[in-house]
């Protein structure tokens, strides 16, 4: 049986999601608030965090922020009432994985539910197929078993996506990706127009492991296609 966290603070919405999520066969745990929603986070093991984006005492922005700095990698949902561009981005960019903007229908949240879990499952599955495997290119090592990546011997503080981007365009070094392909593989879904988070999270990369960001040795541009791990 999975286990899902809900941070919500509407009791209705928190039912409708405890009872659709019964039927997944899932177990659940609730908080009503940010801060006692970080405390079940870092208290408990989850294979998913519902968030919403706005809530009393602390943000859904500033939850989300917390646990990936403190290296929980759950897969998390964020819901938004918001309609602006500007929120789903943010939420994605500080590290959720997915979001459902409210209202969203009980189909929809079911078909995202079962998305994220397929894809916790594929990575699980690909990180045991991978135990003992290293990418290495000059000074840079990515541990795919360890979800781990060393720069000249210095472990690396990267997000759950970060990892997943560098792993899936160092895996297959040369291979230019699109914007939106690299979206769909590893965000899990299309999501038009908003290609230049895909962008952004190449720039944090490139800050983090390139010794010139703005001559990126390791992450090339594909100019007018995407993106590709150097193969020289």
């Amino acid at each position: 049986m999975r286990k899902v966290l809900i941070i919500e603070d509407d009791p209705d919405i928190q039912e409708l999601l405890q009872i659709h999520l019964k039927d997944l066969n899932c177990e659940t745990d609730t908080a009503f608030d940010g801060e006692s929603g970080l405390e079940h986070a870092f208290g408990g093991t989850y294979d998913l965090i519902i968030l919403d984006l706005m809530l009393p005492k602390m943000d859904g922005l500033d939850v989300c922020k917390e646990l990936r700095a403190h290296k929980v990698n759950t897969p998390i949902l964020m819901l938004t009432a918001r309609s602006e561009e500007i929120d789903k981005v943010l939420g994605l960019e500080t590290g959720a994985d997915d979001y459902l903007s409210k209202p969203f229908s009980v189909r929809e949240f079911i078909a995202r539910v079962k998305a994220m879990f397929r894809r916790v499952k594929m990575i699980r599955d690909t990180d045991k197929e991978a135990i003992g495997s290293a990418i290495t290119k000059d000074k840079l090592v990515i541990e795919t078993d360890k979800r781990k990546v060393t720069l000249d011997g210095k472990r690396l503080d990267l997000t759950p996506k970060e990892f997943e981007l560098l792993a899936l365009l160092a895996s297959n070094p040369g291979h230019s990706y699109t914007r939106k392909r690299l979206l769909r593989m590893v965000w899990g879904y299309d999501f038009e127009g908003y290609e230049h988070t895909v962008n952004s999270h190449i720039n944090r990369l490139r800050a983090k492991i390139e010794p010139d960001p703005n001559q990126p040795k390791y992450i090339l541009t594909s100019w007018g296609v995407g993106y590709r791990f150097t193969d020289e």
